[in-house]
């Protein structure tokens, strides 16, 4: 029988190439049946193979003396067998509790930092885990009960990196009646017959009774369903990967993706999402509780206004720009000052779902008419050494350099809204934009009909009146942006601007909106 086993393993290794000559294999033995047949295969096809052997037995110092007895036990296997063994004491108990996590998750977490130190200070190539055809009949099971995607539904694969499991081309009664055959005992964990864990329940109710009723080939259909949909997983990550370079721009700040409207239009449904999901995890800088849901709200989206924005795991902040949706992860202290206050400084568009009338995104860098005011916004990228020119600028002029890097969801051109503010002075205090037209003295008739550039409902500038002072170039700004009002007289152009030697190549309104920059 152990013939039979070795020969079915040494298949899938060749297989999927899981061990070359001179890897040295650090597999994970705990001393129950799965662990202890998957050392005997391992040692049995070492010579033949041109690999090394070696042992990590983790003590969860959960059981008391049992868990002291299985450690001895690997120990003494070990030894016969010629294989170095290294063993890590873990109080997962303690783990799980600091963390907040289950004991079950705890313990698998525990195992697998003990792999890898070993396989870091030991020279280890790869690492063995004795997972089989049932384990990955119940971790198909498993996903799908929980919700899964296609991810789920590859279960446990044969290879990852370098995590390798020989033993899925076995059932859990072929490895006990092989080591059986051969008188090899092995260690029992009384808590693997308990039903406290869900995937003992599945393994000892919800997976036999299936067989029994349904189909005895219930785990190895199960196992097939997941290497198919392994295949399928691998293809479409080659074509996300082609997506990303097609759709996605990385920007300057750290974990800030861009994913591009227009290309990303023209993509499969299942490649959206899959992209989507990707860059949501790029973004955070982890996988950990990144679901569906989190990947629809941001496809939804990209049907939504300019300004509109959610919160994801991982202080992940979806934003809603002019022709693409930007992806960030936020600072912790942001995230705690705003804490529970998610339409602070929110549009009215982004909390009603309707555009307020007149507001226009501006094409940057580009050219906007604003049809209200008849007035047209050019905007530029200017160099750092304009710096000391934007202190030069009056402040009631029509052309203001503003610092781009601190802009907080997209600028746009429209009159006011209720709940417009400015900042005024450099220690960050507020007015009212009522207020301040009422203190100039503006007249009522003309604040309706007054252009605004607008952050949100932060107001950036009153073009021929002020600028916020929060949007002032400094020193150390990185991303200078350029805007400049001219306005339409006579049919022709009465340029107000300070710089008037400077033009749009377009007269018409709509154009350099192709190649305006993406917020």
């Amino acid at each position: 029988m152990m013939k039979k086993i070795e020969k079915k393993t040494e298949a899938l290794i060749g297989r999927y190439r899981m061990i070359e000559k001179n890897d040295v294999v650090v597999a994970g033995v705990s001393g129950g049946a799965d662990s202890v047949c998957l050392l005997f295969v391992l040692c049995a096809l070492r010579e033949k193979l041109g690999f090394q052997v070696q042992v990590c037995h983790v003590n969860h110092l959960l059981r008391g003396k049992d868990a002291d007895e299985d450690e001895k036990y690997v120990e003494r296997v070990c030894a016969g067998l010629g294989v170095p063994c290294r063993v890590f004491r873990e109080d997962v108990e303690l783990f799980a509790r600091n963390g907040k996590y289950s004991l079950e998750e705890a313990g698998r977490l525990v195992r697998r930092s003990a792999f890898e130190t070993m396989c870091r200070e030991n020279g280890g190539t790869k690492i063995a885990t004795a997972h089989h055809r049932d384990d990955n009949a119940e971790t198909v099971l498993l996903n799908m009960a929980r919700g899964t995607g296609l991810r789920g539904l590859c279960g446990i694969r044969p290879v990852y990196g370098k995590w390798i499991r020989p033993l899925l081309c076995l059932t859990r009664q072929e490895i006990e009646e092989g080591l059986a055959e051969e008188g090899i005992s092995w260690r029992t964990d009384t808590t693997n017959e308990e039903d406290e864990y869900t995937r003992n329940r599945i393994r000892h109710r919800i997976l036999p009774e299936l067989e029994r009723q349904v189909n005895a080939g219930t785990s190895r259909h199960l196992g097939e369903l997941a290497e198919q949909a392994g295949e399928i997983w691998d293809y479409m990550q080659e074509q996300t990967d082609e997506a990303w370079k097609l759709c996605v721009k990385e920007l300057p700040a750290v974990n800030r993706l861009s994913i591009e409207e227009e290309p990303f239009r023209t993509l499969a449904p299942a490649l959206q999402k899959m992209l989507i999901h990707r860059c949501i995890c790029r973004a955070a800088g982890r996988e950990r509780d990144i679901e569906s849901v989190h990947v629809n709200k941001v496809l939804d989206l990209f049907l939504r206004q300019t300004g509109r924005r959610l919160d994801l795991p991982g202080r992940v902040r979806a934003l809603r720009t002019y022709g693409a949706v930007e992806l960030q992860r936020i600072s912790a202290d942001a995230a705690r000052e705003e804490g529970g206050k998610a339409d602070v400084d929110i549009p009215e568009s982004a909390r009603t779902g309707n555009p307020p009338m007149g507001e226009i995104p501006l094409q940057i860098p580009g050219e906007t008419y604003f049809p209200e005011t008849g007035e047209r916004i050019l905007c530029r990228f200017a160099e750092q050494a304009d710096y000391i020119s934007a202190k030069e600028i009056p402040q009631k002029s029509y052309t203001k350099l503003i610092d781009y890097d601190i802009i907080k969801y997209s600028l746009s051109a429209r009159t006011r809204q209720a709940g417009d503010y400015l900042t005024v002075d450099s220690r960050g205090n507020r007015q009212k934009l009522k207020s301040y037209f009422i203190n100039e003295k503006v007249p009522r008739e003309e604040r309706e009909h007054k252009l605004l550039i607008a952050d949100g409902r932060h107001i950036v500038w009153i073009p021929g009146m002020r600028m916020s002072s929060a949007y002032q170039v400094r020193k150390e700004t990185g991303k200078i942006l350029e805007i400049k009002i001219t306005k339409e007289k006579n049919n022709g152009r009465d340029d107000q601007g300070i710089d008037s030697g400077r033009r749009s190549g377009s007269e018409d309104p709509g154009a350099g909106r192709k190649d305006q920059q993406r917020l």
